[in-house]
């Protein structure tokens, strides 16, 4: 794809992405991807694969070395309203409460409001996920999967049409990470115009229950090992999809060719 073609792609367009840090190991080896608007898109891989260097490319929190970014025709060269980031840690400020920390998010997105209407706007997008009755308390009165339903309600509240997501459920309980699996496909597939994700996760299982697509990255060095679209009817039913063979046998699939990465790997050491 040329930079001509990155200016004409509408939606996220990443073209020949290659990352190092100065002269050391090569993170990301000449990844392209193209994800349309309204498109959910997991970026699957072991530990060392890159997939958290490619979303913070996205983000704009890192340039690449080689190749380019662009989204809906401009290109990245830093950060972005239009594209909003839920890390694993949370990131809130722990001396606001929950709701004014949504109300920073608020202020950015609409910033001709007075706080007033801020703090009733982000109390509308922490009752979607399901903590207006907790606005009022500091982030570490909170259980990690409330922080976490902050983190996402924040940022919603920025209404960015890309939401970047690292990981965001890892840390938590298999309970709550499914309640907040459930919560986010429930609030993107409401919300009218969708919102263009772009979730890393390294548990197959999870990006094939949430995404349209599964991009594949290997580790030897990050490289695009397949983009692998994901075809089971929305909306999912967790137990009735898990227990399908169609399910079992893209997992397998999946799991064959980062096995296979990993193998050539060691081979070549």
């Amino acid at each position: 794809m040329s930079s001509n073609a990155l200016k004409g792609c509408a939606g996220l367009a990443i073209d020949n992405v290659s990352f190092c840090y100065g002269e050391g190991d090569t993170i990301l080896h000449r990844v392209s991807l193209e994800v349309p608007e309204g498109h959910f898109l997991t970026l699957l891989g072991p530990s060392g694969s890159g997939k958290s260097t490619l979303l913070r490319l996205i983000a704009g929190l890192e340039a690449p070395t080689a190749g380019g970014l662009a989204w809906n025709g401009t290109g990245i060269a830093g950060p972005g309203i239009e594209r909003a980031v839920v890390f694993q840690n949370y990131s809130l400020f722990p001396w606001y409460t929950v709701q004014d920390n949504v109300a920073l998010a608020v202020a950015k997105a609409h910033p001709d409001l007075s706080r007033g209407p801020r703090r009733e706007k982000a109390r509308s997008y922490l009752a979607r996920v399901g903590l207006g009755d907790v606005a009022q308390k500091y982030p570490f009165q909170l259980s990690g999967g409330m922080q976490q339903r902050a983190a996402i309600a924040r940022a919603l509240a920025l209404e960015a049409p890309v939401l970047l997501m690292d990981e965001p459920f890892g840390a938590l309980d298999p309970i709550n990470r499914g309640k907040l699996q459930d919560l986010l496909l429930e609030v993107w597939q409401s919300t009218s115009p969708r919102r263009t994700i772009v979730f890393v996760t390294h548990d197959v299982d999870e990006a094939l229950y949430l995404g349209d697509r599964v991009a594949v990255l290997g580790a030897s060095p990050g490289r695009l090992l397949a983009d692998i679209p994901v075809a089971f009817a929305r909306p999912r039913q967790r137990a009735e999809l898990f227990a399908s063979d169609d399910f079992h046998l893209l997992r397998e699939h999946i799991a064959e060719r980062l096995d296979a990465d990993v193998l050539s790997g060691l081979s070549a050491a």
